[in-house]
């Protein structure tokens, strides 16, 4: 009996840890203002992604700060200040000296909740998420791994070229922050030498409010409602009067239709595409190659997840051919048995932490996606580092198109190669994950993380190792889940971090070193 009562507490434990391993999906991190580590002076004359020139984009001359319209605005916010309820000083708390890091949370949130597979009707048949009728059934988006990745790239692009403008008239005008011109206001965050006209908090709400409208329609009012505690926050914190936040937003609602106008014609509403597209694209590989991956779904959808995602238009990347690897060894080849009895080895005997590993990177249904898993690292890395906004966003900037790049140069591997997945190549293969809707070669986690972490190594280089390593173990997970071969791992690595070097070159060149 003793035996026996300790097998059951041993049983126990395994089943806690394994299940304790699961990734949540945090989408808030504890965290206050900061003093930043540094200004930035000459941040308003970097290379900008979608702005030609921040003089492009015209703000009125701000009055003097001893102007009556200045002072009176003074009056307006130290009356606002003195009679804060508990929720606006909490607003205020929240939204910090960054608010690039809010925003950047809001969209996690927001496309966990949205990363839902549309199930069949009832007759067995599917109908697609339709943005012209985002109510559906079923609900508009699906946030699946691609459509993620391309909302925080614009998200990203958004907020950076919007702040390298609005750093640009920052240090034209120097307008001081409204504590600095009395100091009988105390603001709620560090003290800074950084000017306040315009302002970049207004900036940074304006344009996510608007990316994310964009990207989740139904989300409409609950972002307007976000944009307005933000904005709120920004004279109750001391930090901004009025006219720095009617100018911050007037550079932002510009840069809107810069990146409204890129993402109405990249290519992804195209990237679904219809039975007959999709029965040519895999024809066309099984004309190559000799075979092609079959959906294994119970009823069969008709057509794998955005066929078409690899033809849309990159960041970073001039073409998708550029990055486009190799074949993968062909079904029944001495090398894709040698895989096959690795994979088939893990599952026969799947350690504690391998299952740990699986679980954790699993970032299925419901989850932030792996783009949003290499959100969370930098996140965590910019406040560690003390950077301010205008840094913060050149890092998402840069690491968001550079994943968004990797996941276009991963689909077109996909349906170029249209490898089949293991449980269409090993008979009777069972795995502890679901298996994707879509090819194997190469591995989305893969790309996308080897692409996230090469360009977090290069604006974090002493956390370089730890940035791999997490890439390396996305792309084994995969295996431990049985969802991929090594091939699709190691393949996707070097894939990703060939679109990576891309990134981090343009960054090198952008003035801002």
């Amino acid at each position: 009996m003793k035996n026996l009562n300790i097998s059951y507490l041993y049983l126990t434990l395994i089943l806690l840890t394994a299940g304790s391993c699961i990734e949540e999906t945090p989408n808030y991190l504890e965290f206050e203002g900061y003093q930043f580590e540094n200004l930035d002076a000459q941040g308003g004359s970097w290379k900008t992604i979608l702005v030609t020139d921040p003089s492009q984009i015209d703000i009125p001359q701000p009055e003097s700060t001893n102007s009556l319209q200045y002072q009176a605005e003074l009056s307006a916010l130290k009356q606002q200040m003195s009679g804060l309820t508990p929720a606006q000083t909490q607003a205020v708390k929240y939204w910090t000296n960054n608010p690039v890091l809010r925003w950047n949370e809001i969209a996690l949130e927001l496309a966990a909740k949205y990363n839902l597979i549309p199930g069949p009707n009832a007759d067995g048949t599917y109908t697609l998420p339709n943005p012209a009728n985002p109510v559906g059934p079923p609900a508009f988006p699906f946030a699946h791994p691609p459509y993620t990745s391309r909302m925080l790239a614009y998200l990203s692009v958004a907020q950076f070229d919007a702040l390298v403008v609005t750093w640009h008239y920052k240090f034209q005008f120097n307008r001081p922050a409204p504590y600095l011109t009395d100091n009988t206001i105390k603001p709620a965050y560090a003290s800074s030498q950084l000017p306040s006209y315009p302002s970049d908090g207004a900036t940074v709400a304006t344009v996510s409010k608007e990316i994310l409208k964009l990207m989740f329609p139904l989300e409409a009012n609950y972002l307007e409602d976000k944009y307005q505690e933000h904005i709120e926050s920004l004279v109750h914190a001391g930090i901004n009067v009025q006219s720095d936040i009617d100018a911050g937003n007037i550079i932002g609602s510009e840069v809107i239709k810069l990146a409204k106008q890129r993402a109405s014609s990249d290519g992804m509403a195209k990237a679904q595409t219809p039975k007959n597209v999709s029965d040519s694209i895999a024809n066309a590989a099984f004309e190559r190659f000799g075979w092609k991956w079959e959906n294994m779904e119970t009823p069969k959808r008709p057509v794998g997840l955005t066929p078409l995602f690899g033809q849309v238009k990159m960041w970073n990347v001039p073409s998708v051919e550029e990055v486009r690897p190799g074949p993968p060894p062909a079904p029944g080849s001495k090398e894709f048995e040698t895989n096959a009895a690795e994979i088939k080895k893990f599952a026969a005997h799947m350690t504690i932490s391998q299952r740990r590993i699986a679980n954790w990177w699993e970032d299925g249904i419901g989850s932030y996606t792996p783009p949003g898993h290499w959100n969370k690292f930098a996140k965590e890395a910019i406040v560690k580092a003390k950077l301010n906004p205008l840094r913060s966003a050149r890092v998402f900037a840069y690491m968001n198109t550079a994943i968004m790049d990797a996941g276009v140069a991963c689909w077109d591997a996909k349906y170029y190669y249209h490898y089949p997945r293991p449980i269409e190549t090993i008979s009777g293969f069972k795995t502890i994950l679901g298996t994707p809707n879509f090819p194997a070669y190469t591995s989305g986690h893969s790309t996308f993380s080897a692409a996230g972490a090469e360009v977090l190594a290069h604006f974090f280089p002493a956390d370089a190792a730890q940035f791999r390593a997490w890439a390396e173990e996305a792309a084994v997970s995969r295996l431990y889940g049985g969802i991929h071969y090594r091939f699709d791992a190691d393949v996707g690595i070097s894939q990703g971090k060939n679109v990576g070097a891309y990134a981090v070159n343009r960054a090198k060149n952008d003035g801002a070193q």
